[in-house]
Order: C-alpha cells, then sequence, then structure tokens
C-alpha cells in the first residue's frame, strides 16, 4: 500500500531545511540528493512507487525549491557545506543507515557523505552523476575555463544561459525520444526558485566550487574499492551533461555493481520513471535488510 508524501521544514545549522518524507519511518531509508538546477520535486513520482516498502527522505538544498536561500553574504554555497547540512540532517531525523540516491549535484554531495561515513551506507543508486574525469566531456569546457580564471567573463555567460528558461527546458528535453512525456512544469518550478535575488549569483558560485570535486576522485575511487558498497547505475544514456563514459568508469572501481542505461536524457526520471523505479525497487529488495 502505497504511502502519501508529507512536506516538512527543519532548522539545520541556522537555515530552514525543506525536505519531502514518505513511507514507514521504520522501513529501510533511502536518501534522495537532487542535482542542479531543480529539487526535491524531481523524485515526486519515485517517492509515491517506492513508498510502500521503503523510507524515503529527499531534502532541497539552501537555495534551491522551498529551502531558505541565506545570503551569500551569511553562507557559503559549496558542496562541503551542503553534504554538511545533510549529515546534519539526518542526525537530527536519527536516520543512522541509509541508502544513498545521487544525481548531478546529489554525486559530490553524497560522495563525501558516504566516503566519511562508509559504514552508514546500505547501497547506492547512481543517476546521471559523476566520479570520474571520464564524465567530464565537452558540457564542461566553459566550466574549467571558469575554474582557471573566475573573471572570464566568456565562460561566465555561457554558464548563466543554463539557468535560463530555454536552458532549463534543454536539460530536461535533449536526448529524450519523446519530448511530449516531458512536464513543462519541471522547468517552471525550477524558475521560480532560480528567479529569487541573489540566486544567479549562487549558481555561479556552485559552478566555480564544482572545480573542487575532481581534485576528489581519486578519494572517492579509493572509497569505492575499500569499501566496496553495493551499487546500482540508472542513467540516461543519451545526456550530454553527464554522458555514459562517466557511467562505464564506474566498472573500474567498483566491484559490486548492477548496470542499466534507459534511452533518455538527463533528467531520466521525467521520461523512464516507470523502469527505473522498478529496477530501483528490485535492487533494494535483493540488497537492503528489511
Amino acid at each position: 500500500m502505497k504511502n502519501q508524501t508529507t512536506y516538512h521544514f527543519i532548522d539545520i545549522n541556522g537555515v530552514n531545511i525543506f525536505y519531502r518524507e514518505a513511507g514507514l519511518k521504520t522501513a529501510p531509508t533511502l536518501v534522495l540528493l537532487h542535482g542542479y538546477p531543480t529539487s526535491s520535486h524531481m523524485f515526486r513520482n519515485l517517492m509515491n512507487s517506492l513508498s510502500d516498502k521503503y523510507h524515503l527522505i529527499a531534502p532541497d538544498y539552501p537555495g534551491y525549491g522551498r529551502s531558505e536561500q541565506p545570503p551569500i553574504a551569511d553562507f557559503e554555497y559549496t558542496f562541503d557545506n551542503f553534504a554538511e547540512i545533510i549529515t546534519t540532517l539526518l542526525q537530527k531525523l536519527e536516520i543512522s543507515k541509509y541508502s544513498l540516491y545521487l544525481m548531478d549535484y546529489g554525486a559530490p554531495v553524497g560522495w563525501r557523505i558516504a566516503s566519511a561515513h562508509p559504514e552508514k551506507i546500505d547501497t547506492l543508486i547512481v543517476q546521471n552523476g559523476c566520479a570520474y574525469e571520464e564524465g567530464l566531456e565537452t558540457f564542461w569546457d566553459p566550466f574549467k575555463a571558469y575554474w582557471k580564471d573566475r573573471n572570464n567573463k566568456a565562460a561566465e555567460s555561457t554558464l548563466e544561459t543554463f539557468h535560463q528558461p530555454d536552458g532549463l527546458k534543454w536539460q530536461y528535453t535533449h536526448g529524450v525520444p519523446d519530448t511530449s512525456v516531458v512536464s513543462p512544469d519541471n522547468w517552471e518550478i525550477d524558475l521560480r526558485h532560480l528567479e529569487r535575488p541573489e540566486n544567479n549569483q549562487i549558481q555561479l558560485n556552485l559552478f566555480y566550487d564544482y572545480g573542487t570535486n575532481p581534485p576528489n576522485y581519486p578519494k572517492w575511487q579509493k572509497y569505492f574499492r575499500d569499501h566496496n558498497p553495493e551499487m546500482l547505475i540508472v542513467y540516461g544514456k543519451n545526456d550530454y551533461i553527464f554522458p555514459v563514459s562517466g557511467a562505464e568508469a564506474y566498472k573500474k572501481d567498483v566491484k559490486n555493481l548492477e548496470y542499466h542505461l534507459y534511452d533518455a536524457g538527463h533528467f531520466a526520471l521525467e521520461s523512464k520513471g516507470d523502469e527505473m523505479a522498478a529496477a530501483i525497487e528490485d535492487f533494494l529488495d535483493r540488497k537492503v535488510k528489511r
């Protein structure tokens, strides 16, 4: 029997954080970490699909979705800080053992958490998220230019287009064979929080801070080798942002790997959600002790 999703706010280190919750709290927990430029909204359908068997928590990062957007002067928008926010959230909710679903920005947030607390991880589910240089292809050229020189205005102008209306729509529809199955509500909802004052600069700060992730790749890859986590790859194979080469790279270090590609783009849940939910449910049923 499906369990209704509920909606909550909680103070984490002085920031009002929004999160969705579904399923029985006594069931195994799956923590859903969203990507750029979206929010926990991207998991709304998956949460409903899994809520009969699993406890699901999907937070919004500061400055995203319905979470508070503290001023840049008062809060450092970095992946380290996001990982700290999520870690503290789980502590406050008294969740000490969980699986992680890592998508896009959720990957570097989640790898920080998992590598720091390997004993807390049941399984890892990766959807179009990177831990290898192989996954940073042509799309990432303006980011790499920005990492080298934060005053590079040409790179900055290119990066700003990604969270403008056409850029948002492109992220949801590129690589999707039938775009009529992707709801326009997605990018309209994202645009609402992206249009808040200072949010453009917050996105640029995070684009710059993403440059801290590749130097961590060797450490995260060592975590894979040392701890042999159970991992499921569910990947949109037509993604231009995080291409399949990045998914293939996990095979080098992850022994306990199950691998699924879908004829979909970056936000694969929007067009292949039912198929992906079935694969995720099957994986968790087999790998997580109830």
